[in-house]
C-alpha cells in the first residue's frame, strides 16, 4: 500500500466522513489517492477556511475535524485556526504536505519548519519518515486530540512518504497504539470530592462558573442535575454557553467583561465558587485580586496545569467533568444543606436588576432588536431551540449574541473564545452544517469579520451548503470603535471600513441569493425566507454604529460596570486616492 493510500485508509478507519482542504504540489499524491476515495473533500477557497470550517465540525458534532493542506504558504495559512482550536480545545486533526525528506532543511521551494510553527499551537505534532509509520501516528493522533483535554494535533507528511510503498499485513490499519507518557486522569480524587461536597454544603451563598470543558465532556445533564439537586446558580463563561439552559430559573448568565450584571455580582458575592472545566481567563476575572473576594474557589478540571494558574484554589479536583460531577452527585445524600432561599432571592432580585429592554423600533436597527427578532424566528421554526446552531465571529457582533441569545442546549453556540479570531464565524458554520446537516445553522458576523474570509461564498455555492449568514453592518471595526471611543478619547483610528463592498452584490456574484434589511418591521419576513429557503443566503442588516454594550474595564472589577456614551462615527478626513499622492512625491523626489 502506498503512504497516500493509507492515510486515507486510516482517516476512515476512525470514523472520519469529510475532510476540509486546499491542495497543493507536496500534497499531490495524497490527492491522486483522494480522486478514488469515497471520502467527502471540501474545497474551501483558503487554507485558513479549511481549519476553521475543520472546527467548527469538531465543535457541532464531538468528534475530531480534519484539515488538509500543502506545504508551505498552504500551512502558514492553516496556522491562524490551528491556534484557535488549540485557544479553545478543540479536536483538530492538521495535515500538512512537506518535501521530500532528502530535501528537507535545504529550503527547498515551499519548505516551511512546520514542526516548529505548529508545536506551541498543538497537543502533539508528527513529522513521518517512512510510510510504515502512517497507521500508527494517525491513531495516535486522534487519540491524543479527542482525549484528556482536547486540542488538535499536526502531523506533517513528506511527499515521498506519500508515494512509497509498504506491507499493510506489518503494519495493519487501524494500528494499535500505546502512549505511556500520555496518560490524562479522568477520575477525580475522592477525598477531595469529599471535602467539595463538604464546603458545599456549609456554604450559604454557591454559584457553579460552567465553561466549555462542561460541554466537552459531555456533562451537560449532570450538570444540570447536581444545579437543581442543590439548588446552585449557574453562571457560564463564552465557551460554556450552552452547558445550562440559559432559560432555567437557575442561570444566571454569561460572567465576566462582556456578561451580565447578575452572574458578575453573584460571583462577586458568593461564599463557595463550583468551577467546572473553565481557565479563569482575564476575561472571565478582571481584577484577580478582587474577583469573588469571600468565597472558597473549588476547582474541576481535567487540565491540572490550569488549576492555580491564574486564581488562588481552596480545593483543587483533577478530573473529567463528567466524571467528577458523577461521583459528587453520588454523595448527595451523605451532607445535610443549609438553607439558601435568602440567596435564592438575592439571585432573582440581581436577574430581574439585569432583564434589557430589546424591543427597540429605531432605524438604523439596534443589534438589540436583531437579536430578539432572529429568536422568535427561530423559536417558531424550531421549539426550544433544539435543531438551530449559531456560529458568532468575533467583536460586537459576538457579544450582542452571547449576551442576549439564550440558549439551551451544548455545541448549540460556536464562537472563538481563547484566541477572538476574526474570521472564524462564517467558515465555521460551514462545518457545522456538513456535521449537523438537519440543523439550522445561523451565522452572525460583522462585516470586518465576514470580509476576512468572504471568499468562501464559493464554497458554500458549489457545494449547496445552506447556511444563513447575518452581517452586522456598521462599517465600522465595531469593538476597536467602541474602546477608542472608551479608552482612547473618541480618537477613532483606522476602524472605518468605507461604503466598499456592497455585500449583497457581493453574494449575488457568487450565484447566492441576498437581501438588505434597513428597518426593524422587515426583519421577522427576510429571516423566515433565507432561514425556510433550505439554500445559501445572505442578509445585510444596516444597524446603528454608535450602539454599544456595557462592559467592565480591562482588570477593572467585575462590578464595576461602564455604561459607553453614544458616540456617533467620526471618520477621518483622508485623501484616498493613493497612486495620486505618490505620483507626486516621485515626481519631486527625482
Amino acid at each position: 500500500m502506498k503512504g497516500a493510500e493509507a492515510v486515507i485508509k486510516a482517516l476512515k478507519a476512525e470514523g472520519v466522513d469529510i475532510i476540509f482542504g486546499y491542495p497543493g504540489g507536496a500534497m499531490l499524491p495524497f490527492y491522486d489517492a483522494l480522486y478514488e476515495s469515497d471520502l467527502i473533500h471540501i474545497l474551501t477557497r483558503h487554507e485558513q477556511a479549511a481549519a476553521h470550517a475543520a472546527d467548527g465540525y469538531a465543535r457541532a458534532s464531538g468528534k475530531a475535524g480534519v484539515c488538509v493542506s500543502t506545504s508551505g504558504p498552504g500551512a502558514t495559512n492553516l496556522v491562524t485556526g490551528i491556534a484557535t482550536a488549540y485557544a479553545d480545545s478543540s479536536p483538530v486533526i492538521a495535515i500538512t504536505g512537506q518535501v521530500p525528506t532528502k530535501l528537507i532543511g535545504n529550503d527547498a521551494f515551499q519548505e516551511i519548519d512546520a514542526l516548529g510553527i505548529f508545536m506551541p499551537i498543538t497537543k502533539h505534532n508528527y513529522q513521518i519518515t517512512k510510510p510504515e509509520e502512517i497507521p500508527e501516528v494517525i491513531r495516535a493522533s486522534f487519540e491524543i486530540a479527542t482525549t484528556g483535554r482536547k486540542g488538535p494535533v499536526h502531523i506533517d507528511l513528506p511527499k515521498d512518504v506519500q508515494t512509497a510503498e509498504f506491507d499493510e499485513k506489518l503494519y495493519p490499519i487501524p494500528a494499535k497504539v500505546d502512549l505511556p507518557g500520555y496518560k490524562p486522569k479522568t477520575i477525580g480524587h475522592p477525598l477531595q470530592i469529599k471535602k467539595a461536597m463538604n464546603l458545599i454544603a456549609e456554604s450559604e451563598r454557591p454559584v457553579i462558573l460552567a465553561g466549555g470543558g462542561v460541554i466537552l465532556a459531555n456533562a451537560h445533564q449532570e450538570l444540570l442535575l447536581f444545579a437543581e439537586t442543590l439548588k446552585i446558580p449557574v453562571a457560564t463563561t463564552l465557551m460554556g454557553k450552552g452547558a445550562f439552559p440559559e432559560e432555567h430559573p437557575l442561570s444566571l448568565g454569561m460572567a465576566g467583561m462582556h456578561g451580565t450584571k447578575a452572574a458578575n455580582y453573584a460571583i462577586n458575592e458568593s461564599d463557595v465558587l463550583i468551577a467546572i472545566g473553565c481557565r479563569f481567563s482575564d476575561r472571565v476575572t478582571g481584577d484577580i485580586n478582587s474577583f469573588a473576594p469571600e468565597a472558597k474557589i473549588i476547582h474541576i478540571d481535567i487540565d491540572p496545569a490550569e488549576i492555580g494558574k491564574n486564581v488562588r484554589v481552596d480545593i483543587p479536583i483533577v478530573g473529567d467533568a463528567k466524571n467528577v460531577l458523577r461521583d459528587m452527585l453520588k454523595l448527595i445524600n451523605t451532607i445535610k444543606l443549609k438553607n439558601k432561599d435568602m440567596w435564592l432571592e438575592r439571585i432573582n432580585y440581581l436577574k430581574k436588576q439585569s432583564i434589557p429592554f430589546m424591543d427597540f423600533n429605531d432605524k438604523p436597527i439596534k443589534p438589540q432588536k436583531f437579536v430578539k427578532e432572529l429568536r422568535e424566528v427561530l423559536l417558531e421554526l424550531d421549539k426550544n431551540l433544539k435543531n438551530t446552531i449559531i456560529t458568532t465571529d468575533v467583536g460586537q457582533n459576538q457579544m450582542w449574541m452571547a449576551h442576549y441569545f439564550k440558549v439551551n442546549y451544548p455545541r448549540s453556540f460556536i464562537s472563538s473564545g481563547g484566541l477572538g479570531t476574526m474570521g472564524f464565524g462564517f467558515p465555521a458554520g460551514i462545518g457545522a452544517k456538513l456535521a449537523k446537516p438537519n440543523k439550522n445553522v445561523i451565522c452572525i458576523t460583522g462585516d470586518g469579520g465576514f470580509l476576512m474570509n468572504s471568499q468562501e461564498l464559493a464554497t458554500i455555492k458549489e457545494y449547496n451548503i445552506p447556511v444563513v449568514i447575518c452581517i452586522f453592518d456598521n462599517r465600522t471595526l465595531g469593538m476597536v470603535y467602541q474602546w477608542q471611543n472608551l479608552y482612547y478619547g473618541r480618537r477613532q483610528s483606522e476602524v472605518h471600513l468605507g461604503e466598499s463592498p456592497d455585500f449583497v452584490k457581493l453574494a449575488e456574484s457568487y450565484g447566492i441569493k441576498a437581501d438588505r434589511i434597513y428597518s426593524p418591521d422587515e426583519i421577522k419576513e427576510k429571516l423566515k425566507e433565507a432561514i425556510t429557503s433550505e439554500e445559501p443566503y445572505l442578509l445585510d442588516i444596516v444597524i446603528d454604529p454608535a450602539e454599544a454594550l456595557s462592559m467592565v474595564p480591562p482588570g477593572g472589577k467585575i462590578t464595576e460596570f461602564v455604561y459607553p456614551e453614544r458616540v456617533e462615527p467620526q471618520p477621518k478626513k483622508v485623501d484616498f486616492n493613493i497612486i495620486k499622492q505618490y505620483k507626486e512625491k516621485v515626481k519631486e523626489e527625482y
